[in-house]
């Protein structure tokens, strides 16, 4: 039964996302809306990007569940382990980075990242669906199932590669434009944004180690047996 349960869940926040994914890149033809993704296009913001890596995570989780069925525990060795390593260093951490950054700011002062001009052009339930459920929605995984976590090191390396990625994706659009992905950036002197990336790298190890112990809170006394890609 819970086994059906997670399967269930799993094809329905995977539907969601998808949907999301899909609505999103639908805004091009809308000449207010695609004013947005000038200079870097929709993948430029973290948020999207979150949406897209939340679909391909859940997407793995589908396709593990149906194999399980298939096959039962065999065979399954890396497509459970590519699931925890998508899962524990990259789709937790972005998704709650997301949550708690944009929240914060917003609070503070939402024309850092999110003008109020935008409220006439994406409605309400499109901000929430991309910014706060993105959270209870990877807690529930967390406390649906275990997942192994890589070495400490290997799992903050990892989560390191892919912050440098996208803050050397933010500096390319801003070199080749002139315009800066996020308002807030704009207002930080070139040491200002380096103690803020810096600052952000250290968040998320944060909340990727905050996961590692609610996993272990959660799932250690069930004997797990984990199983690594390396």
């Amino acid at each position: 039964m819970r086994r059906t349960c997670t399967c269930i869940y799993h094809f329905l926040v995977w539907s969601w996302y998808l949907f999301l994914n899909y609505y999103i890149s639908q805004q091009g033809g809308d000449q207010r809306k695609s004013k947005i993704f000038l200079n870097g296009g929709q993948w430029k913001y973290l948020t999207l990007l979150n949406l897209l890596l939340q679909a391909i995570f859940y997407g793995v989780a589908c396709v593990e569940d149906v194999l399980k069925r298939i096959k039962g525990e065999r065979d399954l060795k890396f497509v459970t382990a590519f699931r925890d390593l998508l899962f524990t260093t990259l789709a937790f951490p972005i998704s709650t980075f997301v949550f708690l950054s944009f929240w914060i700011l917003f609070l503070y002062d939402r024309e850092l990242v999110y003008p109020k001009a935008l409220d006439d052009i994406f409605p309400e339930w499109l901000n929430h669906a991309m910014h706060t459920s993105i959270l209870p929605f990877s807690l529930v995984e967390v406390i649906l199932r275990p997942h192994c976590y890589p070495l400490k090191k290997k799992g903050l390396t990892l989560l390191a590669v892919a912050s440098l990625a996208y803050i050397s994706r933010v500096l390319w659009i801003y070199s080749e434009t002139g315009t800066w992905v996020y308002p807030l950036f704009a207002r930080l002197s070139p040491v200002g944004l380096t103690a803020f990336f810096s600052l952000s790298y250290i968040f998320t190890a944060c909340i990727y180690l905050l996961g590692e112990k609610l996993n272990h809170w959660k799932w250690d006394g069930f004997g797990i047996a984990c199983i690594f890609l390396y």
